[in-house]
């Protein structure tokens, strides 16, 4: 039997190169995040040069005359700021250890692979402040050729980070990840949170008894333990007054009587390649600079492609949003049209995954106040429905204007809701009374007499 055999396969082989994972991130910084990279940018390359424009000061001043209330902040509530000058280059708080940075210190120390390392620490930047992640995210890797078996092996590496549940998708597998680390855990515990955890949250026991086979007293036993876990593994790292000074991304302005999507952009350099440096690298005869040069200089083309890529994807999202919400832009109403993240990558013929990146962590200020960018995603409620925004100041007004001697309750609010044409289940009212931080009926009666 011969022992030498030919064999001809395909093989997909991952090349993640320096430029696309600049281009990710840089598409995902905002504005101050942004300026910060290009500082550092610029110390480590000679290559990069920035150059204040004073065209650019001039023009933000412009824009200040025509809309006073730019930078003007939102005062008393998550967001302020006070500079009423043009904002000072690099002049912004940081956090002394976030929990990004928590993790990609932890995936520092392990002796992984440098493709798996990258893309563990680009998912790391992902992961959001209760220390989740959003699987549309994760999707959009595929969209950039990277197999599924290294974003397999890269999630489960943050997964298995401390705090227990990080990097989680949804509350089910947050609990699952934590009852792993556990000793002596019982199948019951595992399955109701597999599979129950709507049922065991409304204390619905019977069909968990029926399907599992438990008594009542065991389900309760296990609602104990799961009681015990922690749904936002990321809490410790949040401040405890959070006080979050916000900079822009987005202007809506009316300028000559029409409402337009702008960027702010106005503090950033502008940013170009050297013409010394790009003149050494034809002239010089010593290999080692034409080498380091050469480096160097693709590394400024990449920077200034994924700064090109970033504005084109930010201006074409910020100009989709403003023609979505125009009636809530203009102030015909307070209401939000239901938009969501896929939707709005329909329109631009782009993968959501793009969409979530360019609107991740950025702000727009128009004439009503500061908001994030994902504040104006709210999806209908039915096919036709309104947003849910829609629906939740709606519920917020009529509990406003209600008796405090008689106050209504989730099934009312759901008739008094669909008296005025919106279709919602009375489960559904109660989560979005919960979600707006008004009491139960019962609870706010109490409290007013």
């Amino acid at each position: 039997m011969s022992l030498v055999s030919l064999k001809t396969e395909l093989r997909q082989d991952l090349k993640l190169t320096p430029q696309l994972l600049q281009s990710m991130e840089i598409l995902q910084m905002n504005s101050q995040e942004l300026l910060e990279y290009l500082n550092k940018v610029s110390e480590e390359n000679p290559v990069v040069e920035q150059e204040d424009s004073s065209a650019l000061r001039s023009a933000y001043e412009e824009l200040r005359q025509k809309a006073s209330w730019i930078d003007a902040g939102v005062h008393g509530g998550t967001f302020t700021h006070e500079d009423t000058a043009m904002p000072e280059r690099g002049a912004a708080d940081r956090e002394v250890e976030s929990l990004s940075a928590f993790l990609c210190d932890q995936l520092d120390r392990k002796r992984l692979p440098k493709p798996l390392l990258a893309l563990s620490r680009y998912i790391a930047e992902l992961v959001d402040e209760d220390g989740w992640l959003n699987q549309e995210d994760l999707d959009g890797l595929l969209d950039l050729k990277i197999p599924q078996a290294l974003i397999d092996q890269a999630l489960s590496t943050i997964q298995s980070l401390d705090p227990a549940g990080v990097g989680a998708r949804n509350l089910s597998e947050c609990l699952l990840l934590q009852l792993a680390r556990k000793d002596n855990v019982s199948p019951a515990v595992m399955d109701i949170v597999s599979r129950f955890l709507p049922e065991l949250s409304r204390k619905h026991y019977g069909p968990i008894s029926r399907e599992l086979g438990l008594t009542v007293e065991e389900i309760q036993a296990t609602e104990k333990v799961i009681s015990g876990l922690e749904p936002h593994p990321g809490r410790a790292f949040q401040p405890t007054e959070p006080t979050v000074y916000v900079r822009p991304d987005i202007f809506i302005v009316e300028l000559d009587g029409k409402l337009q999507a702008i960027l702010n952009e106005y503090y950033l350099p502008r940013v170009s390649i050297s013409d010394y440096y790009a003149r050494l690298l034809k002239e010089s005869d010593e290999q080692e600079t034409r080498e380091y040069l050469r480096q160097k200089m693709q590394q400024a083309k990449w920077l200034l492609s994924s700064l090109e890529r970033r504005g084109s994807t930010l201006r074409s999202c910020a100009d989709a949003i403003l023609e979505a919400q125009r009636p809530f832009f203009s102030g015909e109403t307070h209401e939000l049209s239901p938009m969501s993240l896929s939707s709005l990558a329909e329109a631009l013929a782009v993968h959501p995954s793009t969409v979530s990146r360019a609107t991740r962590g950025k702000f727009l200020q128009c004439r009503q106040g500061t908001y994030p960018l994902r504040y104006f995603f709210s999806r209908a409620i039915g096919d036709q429905g309104p947003s849910q925004q829609a629906v939740k100041r709606r519920l917020l007004d009529l509990v406003r204007d209600e008796d405090p001697a008689h106050p209504l309750s989730d099934q009312r609010l759901c008739q008094l809701l669909s008296a005025r044409g919106i279709q919602v289940a009375r489960r559904t009212v109660a989560k979005y009374r919960i979600e707006l931080g008004i009491q139960s009926s019962t609870a706010r009666k109490r409290q007013s007499s």
